[in-house]
């Protein structure tokens, strides 16, 4: 089970001040800075000062937010003169989707034909419309769930 304390986190100690940071922005609920272990040249990465270490645990106007910053940082790495020909937006929210870090972050980074970062998965893969319906029909039973019925 990964540590989501907020006494271990790094991002927490960044907001902190206890951790070195490059620095892009800065407001009252997030932070933008560099990833130490970059995708691309350019590549930020947008957390919310407070700790929150999954994505489900982020409020709805805080990830709005964090989603506003990440627009202005993706528009910004596209005219830095960064080599820049497409940007990702990536979060991964648990351990099995590669989170490191237990503090809810987004990475923007600029894209190029020919760089190193991939996404490798079964494209193939096609259900049936009765299968996608009741899939959906799963999710949207527990989407009501958690909002209190406000599902489409």
């Amino acid at each position: 089970m990964p540590d989501t304390s907020r006494d271990s986190c790094i991002f927490c100690k960044v907001v902190a001040g206890q951790a070195p940071v490059s620095l892009v922005h800065e407001d009252e609920v997030s932070l933008a800075f560099m990833d130490i272990g970059p995708v691309n040249d350019g590549h930020v990465l947008v957390i919310p000062k407070v700790h929150y270490p999954y994505l489900a645990d982020v409020p709805e106007e805080v990830g709005e937010h964090l989603f506003a910053v990440s627009q202005r940082v993706a528009a910004s790495i596209r005219r830095s003169g960064l080599r820049c020909e497409g940007v990702n937006l990536f979060l991964a929210d648990g351990q099995a989707a590669f989170q490191a870090v237990f503090h809810c972050h987004l990475h923007v980074f600029p894209r190029f034909k020919g760089d190193a970062f991939k996404i490798d998965a079964d494209w193939s893969y096609r259900p049936t419309r009765e299968a996608l319906d009741a899939t959906a029909a799963a999710i949207r039973a527990a989407y009501r769930g958690a909002d209190g019925g406000a599902a489409p």
